[in-house]
């Protein structure tokens, strides 16, 4: 495999939370030669929700996952089921689109969500859900007032109103901080995600699908029929999905090469808080949250009283760079919730989001490459956009329109990174200026 970090930014989930709250299933390697009618490279939300859709549709499905089940960004990402995949602003989104593109592509986020609530009430999983909406919490006076000025137009943007908590009221809506500000749109909700990608890998198995877990895909060619290279024998399928994401290689296929970037990802959770420190610091609320800067924060109190609170990682996987994103992570933690500064943290792991040139994701056909499909770059949102993409590709490759949405926006072809396998280095200036805005 070709990546452009260093080999710890794809290794193991460390000491990640969601893993104490699962029964990982027993690996399941590919053993010996495979004829399949879909190969689904990458066993993440995407990856899952497909091979379940085809399973039920009939067709014969194998899912090739490199490592244990919920390995990637789906088993370590913050659990926050939510409007998003897309970077690019609403201008931004219109003037490439078109105001109907634009309507489109805000449809398909709420669409996202219903995806999910709908695969996890037709399933039966228990991911421990709860939150009404999103909040957005104003990390500045400036904030704040655009804020005012968005709420006005949140029920023809959004199809809902939105809640408008004034600083003095903070407190009392459980949400107290050093904030000047938020505003909720009951749009989403927060989940376990491993008990969310454990009970989708559930569902596909039932219907059909095959999946080998520690099965890498090391090399992929076409002569009529795609052939994928894995440790333990060749696997033959008329057609392929790529789901991997933020932890794509290069060369499979030299397609991909450059047309993603992955950006890391941290995220702690502390020990269960208890009554009085959630008193004493005034937040109380199970509402999941981010705050508005470039560089945000994401966090949420648990069901269990834990306190989950993320950020972006840092710009290289060293072991120095680790430490220094760690007590970045805790100082940063401790500036907004002074209250629980010596709370014990006792989970903290990293993991790998996906950004494209666009800003926005691409799910569809692979250019010039019969029988491929993608679907991929849902910018730090993958728990509802992978989860729709994966059901929108199932009808693709089936040689169907999409019965899910599946708006513009997310069919146009992503162009390469400038800087190539050095494009990382693209994202220490566009750091630097976001670390000014936010001031």
């Amino acid at each position: 495999m070709r990546r452009i970090y260093e080999a710890p930014a794809y290794g193991p989930q460390g000491d990640c939370y969601w893993a104490t709250t699962v029964d990982t299933p027993a690996d399941s390697p590919l053993t010996g030669p495979l004829r399949t009618g879909v190969a689904v490279i990458g066993g993440g939300f995407t990856g899952l929700s497909a091979a379940l859709h085809l399973a039920r549709d009939g067709v014969e499905v194998t899912v090739l996952e490199a490592g244990h089940e919920g390995y990637g960004a789906s088993g370590r990402n913050g659990g926050f089921c939510c409007l998003g995949g897309a970077k690019a602003s609403p201008a931004m989104l219109q003037r490439r689109f078109g105001a109907q593109g634009l309507a489109d592509w805000r449809a398909t986020e709420r669409a996202a969500i219903d995806t999910v609530r709908d695969l996890l009430a037709g399933n039966g999983i228990d991911a421990d859900t709860h939150s009404d909406g999103e909040t957005r919490i104003a990390h500045t006076p400036r904030a704040w007032r655009a804020m005012l000025a968005e709420a006005a137009e949140s029920e023809r943007v959004n199809g809902v109103p939105a809640h408008l908590t004034p600083p003095e009221a903070l407190r009392d809506e459980g949400l107290g901080g050093p904030f000047h500000g938020a505003l909720t749109l009951p749009l989403g909700f927060a989940l376990n995600p491993r008990k969310y990608h454990a009970g989708l890998a559930r569902a596909a198995r039932a219907a059909g699908a095959r999946i080998h877990s520690r099965t890498p895909v090391t090399a992929l060619r076409r002569d009529g029929t795609w052939r994928l290279a894995t440790p333990g024998g060749e696997v033959v399928a008329d057609r392929v999905i790529l789901a991997t994401n933020g932890y794509s290689s290069e060369d499979l296929p030299d397609w991909l090469r450059a047309r993603y970037l992955p950006v890391q990802s941290s995220v702690l959770v502390t020990d269960p808080i208890p009554d009085e420190a959630l008193a004493a610091q005034g937040w109380t609320s199970h509402q999941m949250a981010y705050d508005s800067r470039v560089l945000l924060h994401y966090f949420r109190l648990m069901p269990d009283k834990r306190f989950l609170f993320g950020m972006r990682g840092g710009l290289t996987a060293t072991p120095r760079a680790a430490r220094a994103i760690s007590a970045r992570i805790r100082s940063d933690f401790a500036a907004m919730f002074p209250a629980w500064r010596d709370v014990p943290v006792a989970h903290e792991w990293a993991g790998l989001v996906c950004l494209m040139s666009s800003l926005t994701p691409f799910v569809g056909p692979v250019p010039d490459h019969p029988g491929l499909f993608a679907g991929m770059g849902y910018h730090g949102n993958g728990v509802a956009m992978g989860s729709h993409s994966g059901r929108i590709l199932a009808d693709l490759v089936q040689g169907r329109a999409s019965r899910a949405r599946h708006p513009e926006a997310m069919r146009a072809v992503p162009r390469r990174f400038p800087l190539g396998r050095f494009r990382r280095a693209l994202l220490a200036p566009a750091y630097a200026g976001a670390l000014l805005f936010d001031l």
